[in-house]
């Protein structure tokens, strides 16, 4: 066998070790990605389960925390406290002696110098978050920034009021939040002119996809794009078929025809 007949099946065989590398590094990158989420969310979940068990444990009397007499520690039964005390609290609230005493307590607080601040602060932050029928975000829109023909994702919330709206005079302007990358929870706070923004057809949670992932998770807009077509070419062809007979009007009859 000639030298040029022995490299043939020594490059076959470094083929298919290439091959077989590739396939093999394909799987593990496949699994990572399965794993991967799975696993950073129960960490995640399991982080927040013992904080709160933490929190609430110590508060809970002896005689009612399982873990004193149990041979195993019970995870998640503070959160379940935790959960049930903020039920008790906004029932004991709804009705009139709670919101008598919550009156009261907010009172008592604003009197407070440094206090006071503090907690109208938190309760804002907190009613904001609360509230997400009001207060969410909503759309998702493009400005030019930092400077023009840079463009960058806002969450828009709702038109401005008050002092803002009656200050621009002849523009309506909207309240946006520019997220930052890849921390979505810090941003800038901006009031932008209506003709200013460009208004994407993507929801918040995938602009907040693309925030975090830093442009490499994208939302498949091509995807819906192609299917509202497809159904708008589908009700075109139904619409262009010819009607049965039996669906055409009747004729109108002459004065004449109807007095006989």
């Amino acid at each position: 066998m000639t030298r040029k007949d022995k490299s043939k099946p020594r490059r076959a065989r470094g083929a298919r070790r290439r091959h077989m590398g590739r396939t093999i590094t394909n799987w593990f990158l496949t699994g990572l990605v399965i794993a991967g989420p799975i696993g950073i969310t129960l960490y995640v979940a399991w982080w927040v389960i013992g904080l709160v068990d933490s929190l609430v444990k110590p508060l809970i009397p002896p005689q009612y925390n399982p873990d004193n007499y149990l041979p195993i520690i019970v995870p998640g039964f503070g959160l379940l406290v935790g959960v049930i005390a903020l039920t008790l609290l906004g029932f004991l609230a709804a009705n009139l002696v709670g919101r008598s005493m919550v009156q009261f307590g907010e009172r008592v607080l604003n009197r407070l110098p440094v206090v006071s601040s503090l907690y109208r602060g938190l309760k804002q932050i907190f009613e904001t978050v609360v509230n997400q029928s009001e207060q969410s975000f909503k759309q998702v829109g493009l400005i030019q920034y930092p400077r023009p023909g840079l463009w960058a994702i806002v969450l828009i919330s709702t038109p401005a009021k008050g002092e803002i709206k009656e200050k621009v005079d002849g523009e309506e302007v909207y309240g946006c939040f520019l997220p930052t990358t890849p921390n979505p929870t810090s941003g800038f706070l901006l009031f932008i002119p209506r003709k200013e923004l460009k208004i994407l057809d993507m929801g918040t949670e995938d602009a907040a996809k693309l925030i975090i992932s830093a442009g490499l998770v994208s939302p498949e807009y091509l995807a819906k794009t192609a299917e509202l077509a497809a159904e708008h070419d589908k009700i075109s062809k139904e619409s262009a078929k010819p009607k049965p007979a039996g669906t055409k009007k009747a004729a109108t009859k002459s004065p004449e025809e109807t007095a006989e």
